[in-house]
């Protein structure tokens, strides 16, 4: 019997112990050190997902940032919550979009779209992963203001819609503070300008994009942005940047990011679809557009100090002349009385990739479409199709070109 009271007594005091214990709060993330991309596929197969993913992670990046589709497609919150999943399993955090201000529907900025639809959707999404631990923050809304709605307004009217759009945004900060209080969340509006209006007293990180063209346009952006993060002591993370068609390189946009310590998203991780001719780091196959972006990713940046840069010398061991010698001896023909014989393909083939190889490595061509691409291209068909004649006019123009860049006569 004494045992027993002794027993239960011990489970008293265990219980009592545990029940005053204060339940542990999730670690508030150190958002300067997410180096993250925005995502497009993310509904796709988990292999699809896995393996562009697995680029993600082989050059660095902790975090994605991922569009949701909304209210009406109810399959979207399966497909969240197994990407969530698989992302976390690949040490990737998440950033979901609840509403996108691009295109954006001034039927739902009405209270009675809140009340029938909006608040419901946010509540149901939230909900399903709040308690994920891939979870990283909300955004509430991508550019609210970057749409018809607002940028074609008459002048006279653009104050009040814009005050429309961010009451909205305010009214979803504080439902997803409401249901999920552990949660971080951000609003990520189009330029810096605009985070004073999106409720920078509730949301846990600052956040804006900037696509701007030149270093002191992008600086004066995040001067910006830096004031209204120490204004409210929040920390800061540009979600979108970098774009070859806006003047916004991702190497000096990359390294501006990390000059002012702030988080970073690049738009986008895959080359493809709509965006795919202006952003992007990744084709499917794994190869790159473009190998500076990859080093800007992982913090190496293209030196821009004339004082320093040493210029390349490709003829320091008299390879250039060994190239165009290569190339001379394919274009010769053997005459005789009835008939001459010219070099084959492969001897042309062999010329210009010599000749290419060289004027790529030492950048001086345009590598939007490197020599080698159409070499590659010409190997892989048969000798018999291959078109002989642009086939010894194109290594003839690299012959020219190297010469011109090596000043040899």
């Amino acid at each position: 019997m004494k045992r027993t009271i002794t027993i239960a007594l011990a489970l008293l005091v265990a219980l009592s112990a545990f029940a005053t214990q204060a339940p542990k709060k999730k670690v508030k993330p150190d958002y300067s050190q997410i180096h993250g991309v925005c995502y497009g596929g993310w509904r796709s197969d988990d292999a699809t997902i896995r393996k562009h993913l697995g680029y993600a992670k082989r050059i660095g990046i902790n975090s994605t940032r991922i569009w949701l589709p909304g209210y009406e497609d109810k399959a979207a919150l399966e497909d969240l919550k197994r990407y969530v999943r698989i992302a976390h399993d690949m040490g990737i955090s998440v950033m979901p979009i609840l509403f996108n201000g691009n295109g954006l529907n001034p039927a739902i900025l009405e209270e009675s779209y809140w009340k029938e639809k909006g608040d419901a959707y946010a509540r149901e999404v939230v909900a399903a992963i709040k308690d994920e631990p891939g979870l990283l923050c909300w955004d509430i809304m991508n550019e609210p203001s970057c749409n018809d709605y607002h940028r074609k307004a008459p002048e006279e009217e653009k104050p009040a819609r814009l005050e429309k759009i961010f009451k909205f945004v305010r009214h979803y900060c504080q439902l997803v503070k409401e249901i999920a209080p552990e949660n971080d969340i951000t609003v990520g509006v189009v330029h810096a300008d605009f985070l004073e209006m999106a409720s920078p007293d509730l949301v846990d990180v600052i956040s804006f994009h900037d696509y701007r063209p030149t270093r002191e346009r992008i600086t004066a952006g995040y001067e910006i942005a830096k004031g209204v993060a120490e204004k409210y002591g929040k920390q800061l993370v540009n979600s979108e940047l970098g774009c070859i068609g806006r003047a916004n390189p991702y190497d000096l946009a990359l390294q501006i990011a990390n000059e002012y310590n702030a988080g970073w998203y690049v738009f986008e991780l895959m080359i493809n679809g709509y965006w795919g001719d202006v952003h992007g780091i990744f084709y499917d196959d794994g190869t790159v557009r473009d190998p500076s972006i990859v080093a800007a990713v992982m913090g190496f940046y293209r030196n821009r100090d004339a004082t320093t840069m040493v210029a390349e010398y490709p003829n320091k061991e008299g390879y250039v002349d060994r190239a165009i010698k290569l190339a001379e001896d394919a274009f010769k023909e053997e005459k005789e009385v009835f008939k001459s014989t010219k070099a084959s393909t492969d001897d042309l083939l062999e010329a210009a990739e010599y000749c290419a190889n060289i004027l790529e490595s030492a950048q001086m061509v345009p590598m939007h479409e490197p020599p080698t691409a159409k070499i590659q291209a010409w190997r892989k068909m048969d000798p018999k199709d291959r078109p002989e004649k642009e086939i010894r006019q194109f290594t003839y123009n690299l012959v020219k070109l190297l010469k011109e860049n090596c000043e040899i006569f």
